[in-house]
Order: C-alpha cells, then sequence, then structure tokens
C-alpha cells in the first residue's frame, strides 16, 4: 500500500539521522544457538534464553549506532523458535527486559532525543517478534508525544499479523480490541497523519461503537486541518473516506453523523483543489495527491452510497475544469442552489439547517502551503518498506 510504504520510509528513516557510534561489540549467540537445536530445555538452557535476552535488549538500548542496533534486533528475532518450552521461556524473557528497557530510558536517559529513539527502537522490536503477548507494550505508548514513537506504537498494537495470532482467542481479542481503540479515541486528536492511517485500518476490521466514533473523531481531526490550511499528505483521506462510505453503507446506528462528516471531508478535499488551483497554492506532489482523494472517493464510494457509476468529478478534473468540478461539488454534496444528492439520500444537513458543506476558510496571511516532499525508501534492513 502506498501510503504505508510512504510513512514507513519517513519514520524509519528518521532513527537514523543524529546516531553517533558507542560500540560495536556483537551479541553472544553461541550457547543459545545450542539451546536452540534441542528439542527438550533442561533448566539451565531456560537460564541461556534468560541471558541472551537480557544481553541482547540490554545492548538495543544501550547501544546508538544506527547499524548494531539493526543488528541487534535481527538477532533477536532471528533467535525465535516454535519449540514450545522455549517459545514460552523466550517470550516471557522478551517481555521482561523490554519492559525494563523502557523503565531505564525512561528515567536514566536524560537526552529525550535518544530516549525517544530507544523506545521506538524497542517498539520496531515488539513489532518483528510479532508476539501477541507483548501487544501491551504498545498500547501503553500509544499516547506518547513524540510522534515517531506513537506510530511505532499504534503500528505494534494494530499489527495485522500480530491481530491474526490474537484472534484465535476471540474473548482475549475483543478485550484487546478495546483497549486498543480506546487509546486510539485518546490520542487520534493529536496524531499526525501517518498514525491516523494505522488507526484507520485497524477501525476497518471492527463494526462496534468504538470504531465509529474512533473513525469519526479522525475525519474531525483532517477536517479542521483542512480549515486551518495545515493539512498534509491527502493521501489518507482516501482511507478515511471509504471506511466512513463503507459503514454509511452498512447502515451504521451513527449515520447521519457520519454521512454529514464524509460529506465535509471530501468538500473541503474538492475546495481545497479547486482553490489551491486557481490561485497556484497547491501544487505538485499535494495536488496529486488531492486528485487521487477526489477520484478515488468518486469511484469507491460515492458509486455505491448514490448507485450507479459516478464520473463526474473525474472528468472535470482530466479537463481542467474547475468550474465544472464545483458543479458537481453542489450537485453531490449541495450548494446555493440547494441539498446535495448526498443529503437527500441519507437525510441529513451541515448543521443549523445548513443544506451545503461549510466554506473552506480562506488561508491566513502570509500562510505558506507546505510541500510534502517524497521520501525515499530507507535502506534499513530489518524494516522494509510494506507493499
Amino acid at each position: 500500500m502506498i501510503v504505508r510504504r510512504v510513512f514507513s520510509a519517513v519514520l524509519v528513516g528518521g532513527l537514523v539521522l543524529g546516531l553517533s557510534m558507542i560500540g560495536r561489540a556483537q551479541v553472544d549467540s553461541s550457547r543459545i544457538d545450542e539451546v536452540i537445536k534441542k528439542s527438550v530445555l533442561t533448566p539451565q538452557d531456560l537460564e541461556v534464553i534468560d541471558a541472551f535476552a537480557a544481553d541482547a535488549i540490554g545492548r538495543l538500548v544501550r547501544t546508538v549506532d544506527f547499524t548494531e542496533v539493526a543488528r541487534t534486533r535481527a538477532s533477536i528475532v532471528g533467535h525465535q523458535s516454535a519449540q514450545a518450552q522455549y517459545a514460552q521461556r523466550f517470550s516471557d524473557a522478551c517481555l521482561r527486559e523490554i519492559a525494563k528497557g523502557f523503565d531505564y530510558a525512561t528515567h536514566e536517559i536524560s537526552d529525550p532525543q535518544r530516549r525517544f529513539r530507544v523506545f521506538a527502537n524497542l517498539l520496531i522490536l515488539v513489532n518483528e517478534l510479532n508476539d501477541p503477548r507483548l501487544i501491551d507494550l504498545g498500547i501503553r505508548m500509544i499516547s506518547h508525544e513524540a510522534s515517531m514513537v506513537r506510530y511505532w506504537a499504534v503500528r505494534v498494537a494494530t499489527s495485522a499479523s500480530l491481530w491474526e495470532k490474537l484472534s484465535q482467542d476471540q474473548v482475549a481479542a475483543a478485550t484487546m480490541s478495546r483497549k486498543v481503540l480506546d487509546a486510539c479515541n485518546q490520542a487520534a486528536p493529536t496524531s499526525s497523519p501517518e498514525v491516523l492511517n494505522l488507526m484507520v485500518q485497524f477501525a476497518g476490521r471492527f463494526d462496534t461503537p468504538v470504531t465509529v466514533e474512533l473513525l469519526g473523531r479522525i475525519a474531525d481531526v483532517r477536517i479542521k486541518s483542512y480549515a486551518e490550511w495545515n493539512v498534509k499528505y491527502e493521501l489518507v483521506d482516501t482511507s478515511i473516506l471509504k471506511l466512513l462510505g463503507a459503514k454509511i453503507v452498512a447502515g451504521s446506528a451513527s449515520n447521519e453523523q457520519l454521512a454529514r462528516q464524509f460529506a465535509q471531508l471530501y468538500s473541503y478535499a474538492i475546495q481545497r483543489y479547486i482553490r489551491g488551483t486557481q490561485n497556484n497554492a497547491v501544487r505538485g506532489l499535494s495536488r496529486n495527491y488531492l486528485a487521487a482523494v477526489l477520484i478515488e472517493t468518486e469511484e469507491q464510494s460515492l458509486s455505491k452510497l448514490l448507485g450507479g457509476t459516478q464520473t463526474g468529478v473525474r472528468r472535470a478534473l482530466e479537463a481542467g475544469d474547475m468550474t465544472a468540478l464545483q458543479a458537481e461539488h453542489d450537485r453531490l454534496l449541495g450548494g446555493a442552489a440547494g441539498r446535495g444528492a448526498l443529503p437527500s439520500k441519507f437525510n441529513f444537513n451541515y448543521g443549523n439547517n445548513r443544506t451545503s458543506p461549510l466554506a473552506l476558510p480562506e488561508p491566513q496571511p502570509g500562510k505558506t502551503i507546505v510541500e510534502p516532499a517524497l521520501p525515499v525508501e530507507s535502506a534499513e534492513p530489518a524494516e522494509p518498506a510494506q507493499p
């Protein structure tokens, strides 16, 4: 998925910046390499597992050289095993030592940037271990103020492969999903686009009131960003609008509110494109992102919501006709002439009996529209970008 590839590259790359080397000593894995071959483990073998986890995860916390951090993580992950005794002890040891690592970084590392990198590296390790018993380590960090840390915390807590394992116990999965969704609901208003994207993907797997609340909250965050001309990575809105549309089609109990949020968010995206084209305030990659949002939402959501193929937005964009795009906006969502097709079908207004969406405010005087940079894929071996 292109959005995830972009965000993974940005955040993994961020771990590399400013790192210096403390040491290059390798984790001694000779003893555990012998233990991992055994079919039955002795108490001494279990102690070897404990010692390996303590040494390796301790080094991960203490080392700040990027290459060594990646190698250490790879060594830890590479020493997992399906053998029952080994797997349980290894999981217990990792849980204990990673928790110690978080505690050490919290209380002993005074430099905030180094502390955040340690948090992020520990969370990347948790993500790679793919052990459901470690998910709480991610959940408890979702509220962290550093965007890089929050990203990896949410990524751990919402990992599809981890949830595939966790879902084998439906009772535990239901309890855990509520914890994740509650944490995301609290963090959403102050989260970055890449974090919101992970939250949206996770929310799309469930159909509960908490899920609907989260989707609505995320939509409101993005609507506010558009209104303030602070919006970044508009591609995220494709996922948000798609899931909002799916909930509306499915007949959610909150349909009126979801439909209003869907319409206002889509309206602001259209208005931003029109305004940005007319005054050249939105250019390049940001303009391409917006065009993708408008077209994909028309094809994937509006056609299902209204019934029948919708092509007016695509035709207007392909022709570069902003007058036609505004007319299609008004036909779909409402305008000076009255209610649009979407409000008419789902019987909602935009507050105070308004029949048209809120107009996108003018940018503040001197406001610069920041052009998002296209990040280069990270060469980090332990965290390849996902397709």
